[in-house]
């Protein structure tokens, strides 16, 4: 395979040169413990401040706002788990959504189990919240709203800071998963009524295994991991200096570069969106068409089954997926097109392409010419197209 085009950003991204250059002294040379106290690994502490000082000016929060975890999900977990705990005495319902990442989801589940009440709002055929059903679905006892800031697998904003002041409105928390948002779109946590938002390193060209958690001053919200006093005694365990460094180097590279870096993306993924839509017939967009992140474009092809085209676009050296890479070995179709109103048999034909700044127009042509192929070839082997095509005639 002599061409490689790697289009499955939403995944995982490649950690930036800067960023490996960066971490690689706290491997070897500055090695230190930073909660030890002579100088050589105190001043990590400092380099860990400096990075806390970076992500929390590129989101408008304080510094001491910033706790380091171990990922995304990590940090919805801490989210949804703790402030449950904390906020049981005023209530027990929280509001999500259906289309929702399995972090969120299948927290909300473990907390169902455990009494909470949960509702799961809709959304509409373009994959946002409707405010209306989110301002119905509140009660006396709701405690937390949690909604992602834009969806990994469609791509579609969310009315973040509508939902923001609502939640507010009511005295209710707002948190956001913003793992997919995180780098790709400015986000202000105060102009958007933010107490919780959750990020993770890999999404924006940082290394894996490190997350971002902002809490908001004031929200009582407890330890996830107990132990040692790390992290102002709300995240217990040695600090991950190297991924820390990493992260604080990924955030400042993605701000400096947000503005010309996204509106490339856009570019090129409308290109992407116009020639699939233009040339392959019986698809469908999934996800918001101009609402929608820069670099996200998701497609269903009926009379397609997507892991066969998943299969062969990698024998082209394509790289791609059908939707969330943390359900890759599921064989039942995403839930989020479910949510949209697809039905089984079409979203089961659902390719997720997303772009970096690398991708240029070319490349897309490379991808197009050859899903051009493949979906006419996975066509012709369905019986399922062939009696769609003799109807038609």
């Amino acid at each position: 395979m002599s061409k490689l085009l790697y289009l499955d950003n939403a995944a995982t991204t490649k950690t930036a040169p800067e960023v490996v250059e960066a971490m690689l002294p706290y491997f070897t040379e500055k090695f230190g413990n930073p909660s030890s106290v002579y100088s050589f690994a105190a001043a990590n502490k400092e380099v860990i401040n400096q990075q806390r000082d970076t992500i929390a000016e590129m989101i408008g929060a304080k510094t001491n706002e910033i706790y380091f975890t171990g990922g995304g999900s990590e940090s919805d977990n801490w989210a949804l788990k703790c402030t449950a705990e904390a906020y049981a005495n005023k209530g027990n319902h929280i509001i999500t959504t259906k289309i929702e990442h399995h972090a969120i989801l299948h927290t909300a589940e473990y907390l169902e189990k455990r009494g909470f009440e949960i509702t799961y709002l809709d959304v509409d055929e373009d994959g946002k919240v409707k405010l209306d059903d989110l301002k119905a679905a509140i009660r006396p006892t709701t405690i937390l709203i949690s909604v992602m800031f834009a969806n990994n697998e469609i791509g579609t904003i969310q009315p973040i800071k509508e939902i923001g002041e609502i939640a507010h409105e009511h005295g209710i928390l707002f948190h956001t998963d913003a793992v997919q948002a995180f780098g790709q779109l400015p986000i202000n946590v105060d102009e958007c009524h933010i107490d919780m938002l959750s990020a993770s390193g890999h999404k924006f060209n940082g290394p894996k295994g490190i997350g971002i958690m902002y809490i908001r001053t004031g929200v009582k919200i407890r330890s996830f991991i107990h132990g040692g006093a790390q992290e102002r005694k709300r995240r217990a365990g040695t600090e991950n200096v190297p991924g820390i460094v990493g992260i604080g180097t990924a955030a400042k590279r993605a701000a400096a570069n947000m503005e010309e870096r996204t509106a490339k993306e856009r570019e090129v993924r409308d290109y992407l969106i116009d020639r699939v839509l233009n040339e392959i017939p019986y698809c469908r967009l999934n996800g918001h068409r101009t609402d929608r992140l820069p670099n996200n474009a998701n497609f269903s092809f009926q009379f397609v089954e997507g892991e066969s085209l998943l299969i062969k676009l990698d024998m082209k050296g394509i790289c791609a997926s059908s939707g969330s890479a943390c359900t890759s070995g599921s064989l039942d179709p995403s839930h989020v097109l479910l949510a949209i109103g697809l039905p089984h048999e079409i979203a089961h034909g659902s390719l997720r392409l997303t772009l970096n700044e690398e991708i240029e127009k070319e490349d897309i042509d490379y991808v197009v010419d050859n899903l051009k192929e493949i979906v006419a070839h996975l066509r012709e082997m369905s019986p399922l197209y062939e009696d769609f095509i003799k109807k038609q005639k």
